[in-house]
């Protein structure tokens, strides 16, 4: 819907502005991809999948069935992971303060 609002209102300027002899200022086609709210669900659905793996390999490693090397790398990935989405949370929670901030 706001993309539909959005593109809306880039064709009506962009009209306006041929008609007077300017330049359109944007492509009033709405863009296609993945939402914000599709990105950080992939995101965290990737997120689950590796501590997932990390949780079957640190099992077999327990039981004596893995490979310790492959033990060693699920571990760093997660770790990863952590830290990634961490510093994505604060980010966000970031902006969201600034949001807060703004005066009305």
């Amino acid at each position: 819907m706001a993309n539909t609002t959005i593109g809306n209102a880039l064709a009506a300027y962009n009209a306006v502005a041929q008609q007077i002899g300017g330049n359109p200022i944007a492509d009033s086609t709405p863009q296609t991809g993945p939402s914000f709210g599709e990105v950080l669900q992939n995101f965290g659905d990737q997120a689950l999948q590796v501590g997932h793996e990390d949780e079957k390999q640190t099992l077999s490693a327990a039981t004596g069935k893995a490979n310790m090397t492959d033990v060693v790398m699920a571990v760093s990935n997660a770790e990863l992971t952590v830290q990634t989405v961490t510093a994505v949370r604060d980010k966000v929670v970031a902006a969201y303060q600034e949001v807060l901030r703004m005066p009305i």
